[in-house]
């Protein structure tokens, strides 16, 4: 089944991985679905939080 995706740089929508008008690459326009079973959360927090880090928000 292909997704619907979108070229960042045109903002076309097309089901191909590279925009047939100016030959960028595309992306999938949605945010990632939810889990409350997130395997990947606390390396999502600790990658956030030394970012925070580094621009002196913590």
């Amino acid at each position: 089944m292909k997704q619907l995706m979108r070229c960042m740089s045109c903002s076309r929508y097309t089901l191909q991985k590279e925009c047939p008008q100016c030959r960028a690459q595309t992306q999938v326009p949605l945010p990632p679905k939810f889990s409350p079973i997130d395997k990947y959360a606390s390396y999502r927090r600790t990658a956030k939080s030394g970012q925070r880090k580094a621009q002196g928000i913590l």
